[in-house]
């Protein structure tokens, strides 16, 4: 499977004069936690990551720390994620069928999402359907006019879209560049395949799976990554007890 990264956030609703994905999050850059989540992940054969021409060499520092053990590419990105990747398919390697979409900004992936994303984009392939990993709205949603509550739309059928997003590839050049030639703007690419009338699954995706947008968000990913770090150490053997 190949995987496009789309990296190239800004920080100004964190307050950052820089790409998020290059601020500190656990003594690491947030776009670090992304690529290893990808790197784990043994059905991931091939990762471009897609961004900003200012972002180049700090991004290629990251990707050389990691020591991948495949293929990781840089892409030059577009002035809209939508444009970025376009770019990104036009990038991605002659023999690729499939691939999955990923924000960088959900450094929280897990490699088992990730997987479970690959899994269910063979089979949705056969039908000419895409994916979507997604969590089930808990809010209750309101749809406001100027300030005033117009309806609210029933909350069993709403969930929210996230990434991973896949799709065959071929599918998803032809809805891209259909939408450049219709000036369609979407702010994900399951909104492509929707306005061509193609299906799109959707897969249940873990509470964790949440996008960095403001700094509480990078405090609530800190505590994510600390949890996972206080599961995954040895537990102390104690002190050990006097020999009677």
């Amino acid at each position: 499977m190949h995987l496009l990264i789309a990296a190239a956030g800004s920080g100004r609703r964190m307050g950052a004069d820089r790409n998020k994905l290059l601020l500190p999050l656990a003594g690491r850059p947030v776009l670090a936690w992304t690529l290893d989540a990808a790197l784990a992940c043994p059905a991931i054969r091939w990762i471009g990551v897609v961004g900003q021409p200012q972002d180049a060499d700090a991004i290629g520092a990251l990707v050389a720390a990691a020591r991948p053990d495949r293929p990781v590419e840089w892409i030059l990105g577009g002035e809209t994620r939508q444009e970025s990747v376009s770019r990104g398919l036009e990038a991605l390697p002659a023999e690729a069928e499939a691939v999955l979409i990923h924000d960088g900004a959900r450094c929280l992936v897990e490699p088992a999402l990730l997987a479970a994303c690959v899994t269910a984009l063979e089979r949705a392939m056969h039908e000419g359907a895409g994916i979507v990993a997604a969590t089930p709205v808990t809010d209750t949603i309101k749809e406001v006019e100027d300030g005033t509550i117009r309806a609210t739309p029933d909350r069993s059928r709403l969930w929210a879209a996230q990434t991973p997003q896949g799709f065959g590839v071929a599918q998803l050049r032809r809805a891209h560049g259909t939408a450049s030639a219709e000036g369609w703007s979407v702010t994900d690419d399951a909104g492509l395949f929707e306005r061509l009338g193609l299906p799109v699954r959707v897969l249940a995706a873990p509470p964790s799976n949440i996008k960095l947008t403001t700094g509480f968000d990078l405090t609530i990913a800190a505590a994510v990554l600390a949890e996972r770090f206080s599961a995954a150490a040895p537990e102390s053997p104690g002190p050990a007890l006097p020999r009677l």
